[in-house]
């Protein structure tokens, strides 16, 4: 199987920046728009466009430099899987619209992204929305793009929105080295595993956030701070983007496994199964970790509260210490002259009066320390630490 174009090694980094991605910003038409307006730019470059074609004997994969050159292997005996790579411009597909016989509004959805995922059969090939996840290995955090199957009787078209990753390297893989099944089987089993790629795709993501969530655990309870609360917010609004993503994708798969479609033979429904009790997992480790998360957030307010108890409670002890010294001080300050009278301050004169009020002021002290000791309320006073 020869290849003309390597898949990219490395996930893209963006600029400090630009790193805060918003997973929330969903397109909108503009009020008063055609169905099917595609909003590209018109000067945009062209995708690039990739030709797998297979059979069980052999496997080429080349590069396809115009949609019109894609028409030849529609209608092939063998499986012809064409991977556009980025969006592209009007003009092209235009084009790809012509070729593959894809409804304007199939287009707009391709185009337009985010698209909810869903699944349109249109009897003559059948239109998938995917939303696929892709963890960033530097900076934390996960790329979400939108991925569109569309499924003909040989062919298979699959866009994407991003060219630089993707998680069908092991895909192809099996293609070319020929193994398993995937080259005696025709293009719904390749959609098939398509769809098992995409989906296995959120177990490495949640399998960070599992890490990352049981770090937050041990901070939460040992040394909660203020970014601690920020930490929190952040993994349940990134665990949220992934829930909204998991969550129709799961429904499109039941879809394709209920009502079914011509296209998608007996034997690949079985295996769509599996696929969609990959997806149930998938939701149930979001659920788990969105649950986990609320706990946290509990967990520091409480932690946070016993905190400020803790440091009331020594300087209640402190303020207890020093307001009796504080009363002896202000006593032996009021100055009485005591020639007047022998009630004046007697002790204005006397010859240990200075190391007789220390004494008083020390034993007072004393006192107090050892009955708050006694009563247990210098405990856990350790554990303060000043916050970094």
């Amino acid at each position: 199987m020869t290849e003309n174009r390597m898949p990219p090694s490395q996930f893209k980094i963006q600029p400090q920046e630009e790193e805060k991605e918003d997973y929330f910003d969903y397109f909108y038409d503009k009020p008063g728009s055609l169905p099917g307006t595609l909003n590209l730019e018109p000067n945009a470059p062209p995708p690039d466009i990739v030709l797998i074609d297979y059979c069980e004997a052999n496997a080429c994969r080349q590069k396809i430099t115009s949609p019109e050159a894609c028409a030849a292997y529609l209608d092939t005996e063998s499986v012809s899987w064409v991977d556009i790579l980025g969006l592209g411009n009007q003009e092209t597909w235009r084009k790809l619209g012509q070729v593959f016989n894809l409804h304007p509004l199939t287009q707009e959805d391709i185009v337009n992204v985010p698209q909810r995922p869903k699944v349109a059969d249109y009897s003559d090939h059948l239109v998938i929305i995917t939303q696929m996840v892709m963890p960033k290995e530097q900076t934390g955090g996960f790329w979400i793009e939108q991925v569109s199957l569309v499924l003909g009787k040989h062919y298979l078209l699959t866009v994407q929105e991003e060219p630089e990753h993707d998680c069908f390297g092991p895909v192809r893989e099996r293609i070319r080295a020929n193994r398993g099944s995937i080259r005696r089987n025709g293009a719904d089993y390749l959609t098939y595993a398509l769809l098992d790629a995409i989906i296995d795709g959120f177990f490495p993501v949640l399998e960070a956030y599992g890490e990352r969530i049981n770090e937050l655990e041990d901070e939460v309870v040992m040394n909660p701070t203020h970014q601690t609360l920020q930490k929190i917010y952040q993994i349940r609004r990134e665990l949220l983007a992934l829930r909204r993503a998991i969550w129709p994708q799961r429904d499109a798969i039941n879809t394709l496994i209920r009502d079914g479609s011509d296209l998608l033979g007996p034997s690949v429904r079985i295996y769509l199964r599996d696929c969609y009790d990959h997806a149930v997992q998938v939701m149930d480790m979001v659920e788990t970790y969105r649950e986990l998360t609320s706990g946290l957030m509990d967990v520091y307010l409480s932690s946070m509260g016993n905190r400020m108890n803790e440091i009331m409670k020594l300087l209640t002890v402190v303020s207890s210490i020093f307001i009796p010294l504080t009363f002896i001080a202000g006593v032996y300050g009021m100055n009485f002259n005591a020639e007047t009278s022998p009630w004046n301050m007697p002790e204005l004169n006397w010859y240990f009066g200075y190391p007789f009020c220390w004494l008083i002021m020390s034993i007072t002290a004393f006192s107090l320390v050892y009955f708050f000791w006694r009563r247990g309320w210098f405990e856990n006073f350790s554990a303060i630490k000043k916050e970094p």
